[in-house]
């Protein structure tokens, strides 16, 4: 067990989540402001996105939702970040509780709502972040504000749009995150035929910035096949595989306390066979000139050479930063190097 392991169990574990998080923030923004700059070594550099990593690995969106943690989460050893979800418009997101730890399962469930500021803040915040010399590759997670009524397509349209005028100009890469449990009528939009139009208006609106969209690990293999046929078609830049999950089974984790928790996105490790199935999957229906992006379930540098075997070009996690400590990124690039 390591120090770390001793300090989450007797210490961080008796945190509420969302509160630790926050700590942990305010920790991750000030090693920023000491130390910018991704530190990794020139061994790791990956090309995808038509864009160059300093590392495969990186944080998945929902960790730093309002993008204030970019140089931070660099300083760590993250080769990019994935900022959001953000939304057109400011929101709350849902009632707290809304973030709980599943220990036995090192994994979470959230239901945290698209809790941000809103797309024109976050754009000022990641244009700021862009000036550093050396910073992480900048992804931003763009989705439907809750407001909007998930049935009625223009009016969706015009939410998403509205988000991707503001925010392509200072992204590196855009995800349009179809594939949330916790906002009403998102995951309907991955139905293709509400899909295909929404994508196509994304990618006109971001010009000449890549375009990705995330998907839930919950879409069986014919969905999955046909999102692949979508993005082929609209020469999408790639596909992130996956969101987190809304089932339960299969858990360590006393059934009690997993309906305490409630309702929302399962993440960790029992995700990760799922995840891994979905980009096998992709990998073999799209071309090659279409990168996927591997999520879900990934904690150790084993798991990321797993992915990056199956086809993956880029590594995402994030519950994994809540049971590994801040020295997790690092950790995951010396095993990458020690191969």
């Amino acid at each position: 067990m390591t120090a770390y392991d001793l300090l989450f169990r007797h210490g961080f574990a008796h945190v509420d989540p969302e509160r630790a998080h926050h700590l942990g923030a305010a920790a991750i923004r000030a090693i920023g402001a000491a130390r910018p700059g991704v530190r990794t070594d020139a061994r790791l550099t990956t090309q995808a996105l038509g864009r160059r990593f300093p590392t495969p690995f990186g944080v998945a969106a929902g960790f730093d939702k309002d993008a204030t943690m970019i140089a931070g989460l660099g300083a760590l050893g993250f080769g990019h970040v994935e900022v959001g979800t953000i939304t057109a418009r400011a929101q709350p997101g849902n009632e707290r509780p809304r973030l709980f730890r599943l220990v036995d399962d090192r994994a979470l469930v959230n239901r945290m709502g698209f809790n941000n500021g809103g797309a024109a803040a976050a754009a000022e915040r990641i244009a700021a972040a862009r000036e550093a010399r050396s910073r992480p590759v900048i992804g931003v997670n763009i989705g439907k504000s809750r407001v909007v009524d998930a049935d009625d397509a223009a009016a969706v349209e015009a939410d998403y749009l509205h988000s991707a005028r503001l925010l392509a100009p200072v992204a590196d890469y855009l995800a349009v995150n179809v594939s949330s449990p916790n906002t009403p009528g998102l995951r309907g939009l991955q139905e293709e035929r509400v899909l295909e139009p929404l994508l196509a208006a994304v990618r006109e609106a971001a010009g000449a910035v890549p375009v990705l969209v995330k998907i839930a690990p919950d879409l069986d293999d014919e969905q999955v096949a046909g999102i692949a046929a979508l993005a082929t078609r609209l020469e999408l830049a790639g596909i992130i595989a996956t969101n987190t999950t809304i089932r339960r089974d299969g858990l360590r984790t006393a059934a009690d306390a997993v309906a305490r928790a409630g309702a929302g996105g399962l993440s960790g490790p029992p995700v990760a066979s799922r995840s891994l199935a979905v980009l096998r999957l992709l990998r073999a229906e799209l071309p090659g000139a279409i990168d996927v992006v591997s999520v879900g379930g990934v904690e150790t540098a084993a798991d990321v050479r797993e992915r990056l075997e199956a086809g993956a070009a880029l590594v995402q996690g994030y519950t994994g930063f809540i049971y590994r400590g801040p020295g997790w990124a690092r950790e995951i690039n010396r095993g990458l190097l020690a191969g």
